[in-house]
């Protein structure tokens, strides 16, 4: 195949990724295996009163089952690069031992940047985070975190206090690694946001950060305190994209190609002062230290340090392909069956959605990459 013929397949892959016909699939797929994979993990109900690690063990796989989908959507469908910038002698303990991995809350992916990492070495099925008491509700997500002793706070801090101490105590025996994400900013960065969150920190008379808001220190707190003996280290993780750009969920769907680069620096547990507000100066002082890691991106290009980035692994496309398959299947055979019908409703309703999903590139606001 000549180079000008492998250009004008990569246009038309990179075209038929940016249909509306091609979203709904990767949407039917995800939202229907999700709700029979919330249905297995119903299921394991029972298991729970006979033996609680293999009940912990089978919904962590089931748990992969749903989120390596939205990892699979970065990796394979995209084609998103993510590089790793750590310590060698850092690098052989991922994913080998518990651990707090505090992220920053920058960008609209930046969520699905940490489940990559997680995926990168193993973890993602076990991988905890501290999310609203009201996602336990959400079918999905909501549902599958709930079954893996995900922690749910209702950001009142009194009752989260004892919240977040009782669930995290509950994973002293949590049979595989894990790793719990923390956002210690609390929500996305945004300029207004920004601006706000430095008022305050000229109040109490903290140092200004430039790319970061003020963290939380008392969930963290909490957090290392209930995970002490329990979790081995802190892994601080700085997120940045290449050439500024902004990527969304919506740019991944469309099949747009994203370089992700993300600095990992592993701090012993031991080192993190006990003290309430030792641990809370010590906090401060780990994001002006990140907020120059992010100087330092902004004008190199890069972060400091060797990259060591782990390739990627096939399981997530192979989670994808088998509940395709297992799904499209059917509902193929279902739509001949109402075609070959003859139903002139059936018939109208197909074309429309066939002509939507061809046309929705040419005629939407959102410009195919």
């Amino acid at each position: 195949m000549s180079s000008y013929e492998l250009l004008q397949n990569m246009g038309f892959l990179q075209l038929l990724k940016s249909q509306f016909l091609c979203h709904l699939i990767i949407c039917y797929v995800f939202l229907v295996s999700g709700l029979i994979i919330n249905l297995l993990q119903l299921c394991t109900l029972p298991v729970w009163l006979v033996s609680k690690q293999l009940a912990r063990r089978i919904n962590i796989r089931l748990a992969y089952c749903i989120s390596s989908q939205m990892v699979a959507t970065l990796e394979w469908w995209s084609g998103t690069e993510c590089t790793l910038y750590t310590d060698p002698k850092s690098y052989p303990l991922y994913g080998k031992e518990n651990a707090i991995v505090v992220l920053n809350h920058s960008f609209e992916i930046d969520f699905l940047c940490g489940w990559t990492f997680c995926e990168r070495f193993g973890v993602l099925g076990s991988s905890k985070v501290l999310a609203k008491k009201q996602l336990a509700y959400v079918p999905i997500i909501g549902w599958m975190w709930y079954f893996l002793e995900i922690v749910f706070c209702k950001r009142k801090w009194e009752e989260d206090r004892r919240t977040v101490n009782e669930s995290l105590q509950k994973l002293r025996d949590y049979p595989e690694n894990f790793w719990f994400l923390l956002y210690c900013e609390g929500t996305r960065f945004t300029p207004k946001k920004h601006q706000v969150s430095m008022q305050v920190a000229e109040s109490k008379g903290l140092p200004k950060l430039k790319y970061h808001l003020l963290p939380r220190t008392k969930g963290f707190w909490v957090t290392v305190q209930s995970l002490r003996g329990t979790a081995a280290a802190v892994y601080d993780s700085t997120l940045n994209f290449r050439n500024n750009e902004m990527p969304t969920l919506l740019g991944l769907l469309n099949g747009k190609k994203y370089h992700a680069d993300l600095y990992v620096r592993r701090i012993p547990l031991e080192l993190i002062p006990e003290d309430e507000k030792e641990c809370a100066e010590w906090l401060h002082k780990l994001y002006q230290e990140k907020d120059s890691f992010q100087e330092h991106y902004a004008k190199t290009g890069r972060f400091p340090g060797p990259i060591m980035s782990p390739p990627r692994r096939p399981w997530s496309l192979i989670n994808w392909l088998f509940w395709s398959c297992l799904l499209l299947y059917p509902l193929g055979l279902l739509l001949t069956q109402l075609i070959s019908s003859g139903s002139v409703f059936t018939i109208i309703a197909s074309v429309a959605v066939c002509s939507a999903g061809l046309c929705h590139p040419f005629t939407g606001k959102v410009k195919p990459p």
